[in-house]
């Protein structure tokens, strides 16, 4: 099957029917496109998302199954429990989001590098200041220790990644994350890809199918 290959200049240009995403890699469904504002909203609201390493090209993502989280099946552990209510961290909204993305970028110990290149920060930090991309941090004597930052459209919010420097501290931003999006009758998390850490968390998968019909009714 042909990679379908979007144009730099076309922002509108609509993605192939997630169906034609290749098996392997799972979810591989175009290449090339911008990151424009435009382009990526277009991405998201057809459960397609960004991907790709240093000095690659743009890839695009639809895979199958896709992980997410519905609000109300929040699962938190007991010792989870207790550290929220000892209150060791300070959580907020949309305080420190390109704090957030950079410490996202940083590269871990065990890892080969970062999908979170300056073009990503950049991009991500223009729909933030458009209103469209948020952070949830968790500080620590005021210290940013912990966060995740998303894309929200219509009642969905599309989760990109988390770090942590301290322990439960990624933990706690998801919790208060998710506690901030059900009193904002958000219906759907979108996680991406399987995570252990986020299903602990009371993440599942369900079908790319299942994820597209839940698209149309909430994005």
């Amino acid at each position: 099957m042909q990679l379908a290959v979007l144009n730099e200049n076309t922002p509108t240009q609509p993605f192939p029917p997630l169906s034609s995403a290749l098996y392997e890699p799972n979810g591989l469904i175009a290449v090339g496109g911008c990151l424009s504002s435009e382009r990526l909203i277009n991405a998201y609201q057809h459960g397609v998302f960004p991907w790709f390493g240093e000095g690659d090209p743009i890839l695009w993502w639809s895979p199958d199954p896709r992980l997410v989280l519905f609000p109300e099946k929040l699962q938190i552990s007991k010792s989870l429990a207790k550290t929220l209510r000892q209150e060791k961290f300070a959580v907020t909204v949309n305080q420190a989001f390109d704090f957030v993305i950079a410490k996202c970028a940083e590269l871990r110990v065990d890892a080969e590098g970062t999908w979170i290149s300056d073009g990503i920060k950049n991009a991500y930090s223009q729909l933030h200041q458009e209103g469209v991309a948020h952070s949830f941090e968790a500080w620590r004597d005021g210290e940013l220790v912990g966060g995740l930052y998303g894309v929200a459209l219509g009642k969905i919010f599309f989760g990109e990644s988390m770090f942590h420097t301290v322990s439960d501290a990624s933990k706690i931003a998801f919790v208060h994350c998710i506690q901030h999006l059900k009193k904002l009758n958000f219906q759907l998390i979108d996680c991406q890809v399987h995570s252990e850490h986020l299903v602990s968390l009371g993440a599942e998968e369900i079908s790319r199918t299942e994820f597209s019909r839940l698209l149309k009714i909430y994005c």
